[in-house]
């Protein structure tokens, strides 16, 4: 199938992908002899002259990017109606549907690559773009595990460290940040959030949040905590859930920069022993030649040869200091380690006993008398009565060594607060600012209203009540004024004088009023507009055609216009002018 050819220089060869804004394809540029992506904007944009501003815009903006992780820009023009980018042509495929195809990815090349799309978002964070929609379909793969990231012809460009967009929601529903669910601030940490979710998808598989719809969905965004990784897969190690917990947390200032999730990741691989944590400088680019220890003839490893000018090493930098150090940590950790699982010499074993719900006093009793040792922790929880057990650990039925620690969350029942003032808010912001004063969402009730759809108009508790942490708020929010049909009834065969106390009883308006030769009555309504039996808002207007007579005094005028009072707009009839005398 031919799909023609672009400013006589690129030859558009396959359709190999595209989206809500464009179409790619595969493409041969004649000129430098290479083959190129080609993506063209969808037509209904092409005529949206604010929109290709834009576009141009950030397009050039992205072509600056110059990076080994980054889908090189060569190319921004149009061509008649189409306007297109012009890509560096990448063979291979999606994040997207490698995920799907191998359900999850190991913890290493999850790992790997996520460090490698953080290091394109931090040329970009650098060159003050923020890519706005970080996802898996949106990178790379190729046959050689190089990561790519595509798109940034979308990103916004930005003058300083935050940006506004409107109000408007900007990204991937499943992947974008609270900010961006709320429409508020966009900051380079957004696509940290963004990049916490698809290391999220690699690790487990699976979206952290789902729904039915995209309000659903970036109301968790706003307000849930996804599913802890190690649910997923028990295996997983804690470091990489931190992680992954740190780039999706709430609130922007809580997240790293591209910079340090970077340094995180290549901490977390160098503890778990993964060649990708051992690199020497960040090169950026994965494939890169690593420095690598000298060697002698027999294959050992060689020292490093002093500098004549070094200086005496310090005390506390010493091998005795350090040796001395490592042993008196190794000793503290053994004696947790006994306080915390107990006797390592005994070989007895028992089942922690279910002490969930029970009264404080009660779970000590059972857990002593199961051989083990009790760790009272309390904590606030509106649901638990006070005084007794929220949840424990190890659960219950685990088995464990005698004198094993069981650590008991013991409920001090809800924390007390002073229920703010939600009026006024939209129903989003409301939610967010529950959710933070550790409040949930009860019922939500929908009423007519003048203001705005979904502004909150009442709440249960009442501002200023004193409820307690936990607790559930009911909202009234607004979904709008009432909208009010009218049956327009027929009035044909009447007069102007009835219809219009009719009209002002059914709250319609009279529209233009003309008149058309006819048998009938002068004055007699012909026709009307809309017809009899429609309904229509209140307030709606309605046209008349009236009987004109057909006599010779005075001849037939059809079309003309009745004089009602009122112009065509509704508005009052204009005064008779008058010449510079005072005469009309």
């Amino acid at each position: 199938m031919e799909y023609g050819i672009l400013d006589h220089r690129y030859e558009l060869l396959e359709h190999i992908g595209g989206g809500g804004m464009a179409d790619v394809y595969k493409a041969h540029d004649a000129i430098l002899d290479r083959m190129v992506a080609v993506k063209i904007l969808h037509a209904q944009l092409a005529n949206d002259e604010e929109f290709l501003e834009k576009f141009r815009l950030e397009a050039k903006g992205a072509a600056r990017l110059s990076h080994p992780n980054i889908v090189g820009i060569y190319d921004v023009g149009h061509d008649a109606d189409k306007y297109y980018i012009v890509m560096e042509y990448i063979a291979g495929e999606t994040l997207k549907k490698k995920v799907q195809r191998e359900g999850c990815l190991s913890v290493e090349e999850s790992l790997r690559i996520a460090k490698e799309i953080a290091r394109a978002l931090r040329e970009a964070h650098a060159n003050n773009l923020v890519h706005c929609d970080i996802k898996p379909h949106n990178i790379l793969v190729t046959p050689d595990g190089r990561v790519k990231v595509a798109d940034f012809g979308i990103a916004r460009a930005v003058t300083s460290s935050t940006m506004t967009y409107n109000g408007n929601v900007v990204g991937s529903v499943h992947y974008f940040s609270p900010e961006q669910a709320k429409g508020t601030k966009i900051t380079p940490k957004s696509d940290v959030y963004s990049l916490g979710v698809v290391l999220y998808e690699m690790l487990t598989g699976e979206l952290p949040f789902t729904g039915e719809t995209t309000v659903s969905i970036a109301l968790k965004h706003l307000q849930e905590e996804p599913k802890p990784i190690c649910q997923h897969n028990h295996q997983l190690p804690p470091m990489v859930e931190a992680i992954v917990q740190k780039a999706m947390a709430k609130e922007p200032e809580d997240r790293p920069n591209s910079d340090e999730l970077i340094e995180d990741i290549q901490h977390t691989e160098r503890f778990l022993g993964f060649e990708g944590g051992f690199e020497t400088g960040d090169t950026s680019d994965p494939f890169a030649t690593r420095l690598m220890p000298r060697v002698d003839v027999d294959g050992m490893q060689e020292e490093p040869e002093e500098e004549a000018t070094s200086k005496a090493v310090p005390f506390y930098k010493s091998k005795i200091f350090i040796v001395a150090a490592t042993v008196i940590v190794f000793l503290g950790f053994a004696v947790g380690a006994f306080l915390a699982f107990g006797k390592f010499w005994s070989m007895a074993e028992v089942q922690v006993p279910d002490v969930k719900a029970r009264p404080m006093a009660l779970a000590k009793q059972l857990i002593e008398t199961a051989n083990l040792r009790v760790k009272v922790v309390e904590q606030f929880d509106a649901e638990v009565a006070a005084g007794q057990v929220i949840s424990q650990t190890p659960d219950a039925g685990t088995t464990v060594k005698e004198q094993r620690v069981v650590t008991i969350y013991v409920s001090k029942g809800g924390e007390d607060l002073t229920m703010p003032n939600l009026k006024g808010l939209s129903r989003l912001s409301a939610e967010d600012k529950l959710k933070k004063m550790g409040l949930t969402i009860g019922s939500v009730y929908e009423k007519v209203s003048d203001q705005e759809v979904w502004t909150v108009l009442d709440q249960e508790p009442a501002s200023g009540k004193k409820i307690q942490k936990g607790q559930t708020v009911d909202l009234t929010i607004s979904k709008g004024k009432q909208i009010k049909l009218v049956n327009v009834p027929d009035f044909t065969g009447g007069t102007l004088d009835a219809a219009k106390d009719r009209l002002k009883q059914l709250k319609l308006s009279l529209g233009s009023v003309t008149r058309e030769k006819s048998r009938q009555a002068s004055g007699t309504i012909l026709h009307q507009t809309p017809s009899a039996g429609t309904e229509v808002d209140e307030g709606t207007t309605i046209d008349f055609v009236l009987a004109e007579p057909m006599g010779p005094s005075n001849p037939p005028s059809p079309g003309k216009k009745e004089d009602t009072g009122k112009t065509d707009e509704g508005g009052s009839k204009p005064p008779s002018r008058t010449n510079e005398t005072g005469k009309k």
